[in-house]
């Protein structure tokens, strides 16, 4: 065979290898997407109302999610084996979209079942996102538009009692094999157990589905339901727990004092960091960030008010009468006018596009509020309503305009309403995607965001340089603090009083949230320092051509997204990005 065969031979070998190649690729990505889509059904098909925070479609309103041991043990079962025909698939050649669609699923299979090991069904008391919270946007979210939907509430609602009873059930068996909700968290449920069984139906929490009909017989069915079932099981539901449960929880709120409670840590931390950190490592270098925020607060508190003291620069800051509010109205209308304003200046600045959904400030429901529940902000998966943050104003008198003016920024924008809002539209489409929510991802924008809205100009006083600095970080410290390395309740308080950011009152409602959301008050630093070391790895290689819009965009382009995942991700965009290969594109593009 002479050489211009042999040529043509390795050229048709070659193409005939490429095409195996992308044929094989193929394949994988379509057991991959056909995996992912099935996961989401599974979901979907043991808690329907995942439908109303994620906008996937289901035609079932008419229960919630089964907690009997055997239905657990059954979703444990499948999400066992989704993860072993995960592991099956090849993951070479696979496409970005695809490549992200399995670090998701990966992520959530994985992190889902080392969790187990926590059994959190058997100690399920918890005053921050409890059932009681989740159901009461349930009812907000319930249709009722039709005869079948109105049906369909009735039956879904007549179920709360058994679902009380099932939740009860768990508890008891709980405390007979050693586990127990802290009794400091016990008794703030039971106050919210108080709060909700109202004796006017109307002012239930789970009212909305009737106030929203049109239907009197409806209405009145919805009124009866919530006055003879729905209160009595509630009440039920408190009584137990001031009865039987509250003499034999737990004292302290260490989640390590519990069964495997190491190993249970460990889970937490790992999905709420999508990171294998341990305890210390999260611990050590929570604190050498807090060192080096403290030392930044020096250096502004010399400039402003000629003290490097930080008890003396927050004093400084909270003895400002301009600095605070007059009402629980004033605090409300403050912090709308302010986010008119983030929106203009994110824009300018910050980002490429601005979201097409919009996000409105509400004021947080009386009864999370009195249990000490935070504000936060709250996804809208229909584009044509708009998100909500949820406001708690109880520390007005407290809370200063620079740290109402931090908390805005962080939930609304530059924050989690602009990612959560862009990733709908950015974001590729499909089930998992919608699904999924990381808080090392989520949080992690949301601190990055505070940054931003410092370098955007988006605060209105001096001041907020200073609030923004001192509470970052803190988390990494306290929360392995208390769960890992024994803390007392009051070692936390003074920790958390010392940011300057909260009172004892508001440090001490922080350490009950940290006692029932194990490893997530880490999560915000541990994705905002990987941000941040992205960010720097971009300027440092990009030089000159680094545009902070086009970077934000890639930061947010995949939606949530684990942080090993973002980094492959934005190292990709940054090769494209490079001069050079910039050059190059964009040459092509003109010849083509």
């Amino acid at each position: 065979m002479n050489s211009g065969n042999l040529l043509r031979a390795s050229i048709v070998l070659l193409a005939c290898g490429v095409a195996a190649a992308q044929e094989r690729a193929q394949t994988a990505e379509a057991k991959l997407s056909h995996l992912a889509d099935r996961f989401v059904d599974q979901q979907l098909a043991y808690d329907p109302t995942l439908s109303y925070t994620t906008g996937l479609p289901t035609t079932d309103n008419s229960r919630f999610a089964d907690r009997t041991p055997r239905a657990l043990a059954a979703l444990d079962e499948q999400q066992r084996h989704d993860l072993r025909e995960l592991h099956g698939i090849n993951v070479h050649g696979l496409s970005s979209n695809a490549r992200a669609t399995y670090a998701n699923l990966r992520e959530q299979l994985e992190a889902n079942l080392q969790l187990r090991v926590c059994r959190t069904e058997l100690w399920n008391v918890n005053h921050f996102d409890g059932w009681q919270s989740s159901f009461a946007e349930v009812a907000e979210r319930q249709p009722v538009s039709s005869a079948e939907d109105r049906r369909q509430a009735l039956q879904r609602w007549a179920g709360l009692p058994r679902y009380i009873q099932v939740e009860i059930a768990n508890l008891k068996l709980g405390l007979a094999q050693g586990y127990s909700a802290p009794q400091s968290v016990v008794r703030r449920v039971i106050q919210q157990m108080d709060d909700m069984a109202t004796a006017d139906p109307e002012k239930s929490p789970f009212f909305s589905p009737a106030q929203r009909s049109g239907d009197s017989a409806f209405q009145a069915s919805f009124r009866q339901l919530i006055q003879e079932q729905i209160n009595s099981a509630l009440r039920a539901y408190r009584d137990y727990l001031q009865v039987e449960y509250l003499p034999k929880a737990r004292e302290g709120v260490a989640i390590s004092d519990l069964p495997n409670g190491t190993a249970c840590y460990q889970a937490f931390l790992r999905a709420n960091t999508t990171l294998a950190r341990t305890p210390r490592e999260v611990f050590d270098l929570g604190q050498k960030t807090v060192n080096a925020n403290v030392l930044d607060v020096q250096k502004i508190g010399e400039r402003q008010f000629h003290s490097s003291d930080l008890a003396a620069i927050l004093a400084a800051i909270k003895s400002k009468p301009a600095e605070h509010f007059q009402s629980r109205e004033d605090m409300l209308a403050f912090s709308r006018d302010f986010l008119e304003r983030t929106k203009h200046k994110t824009g300018a600045s910050l980002i490429s596009q601005m979201p097409k959904q919009d996000v409105v400030i509400r004021s947080l429901s009386s009864f999370e509020e009195s249990a000490g529940v935070g504000s936060r902000f709250q996804q809208e998966p229909n584009p044509a309503r708009p998100a909500v943050y949820l406001i708690n104003l109880s520390n007005w008198k407290t809370q200063t305009r620079a740290e109402a003016e931090i908390v805005t920024v962080h939930e609304t924008t530059p924050g989690h309403y602009l990612q959560k809002a862009l990733a709908q539209e950015l974001q590729p489409p499909t089930k998992l995607s919608k699904l999924v929510d990381y808080a090392a991802y989520t949080e992690g924008w949301a601190r990055y965001a505070e940054a931003m809205g410092e370098e955007a100009g988006i605060y209105d006083t001096e001041d907020a340089a200073i609030m923004r600095r001192l509470w970052p970080a803190r988390g990494m410290v306290v929360d392995p603090g208390l769960h890992a390395f024994h803390w007392t309740r009051q070692q936390a308080i003074d920790y958390i009083v010392a940011s300057g950011r909260f009172t004892a009152e508001e440090a001490n409602d922080y350490v009950d949230r940290i006692a029932v959301m194990p490893g997530q008050l880490t999560s915000y630093d541990s994705g905002g320092l990987e941000i941040k070391r992205l960010r720097e790895e971009a300027k440092t290689r990009l030089g000159s051509s680094f545009d902070l819009r086009r970077f934000n965009k890639a930061l947010l382009e995949e939606g949530v997204v684990p942080l090993s995942e973002l980094r492959v991700h934005v190292e990709a965009w940054m090769a494209a990005e490079e001069p050079v290969n910039r050059v190059t594109a964009q040459t092509d593009s003109r010849s083509h």
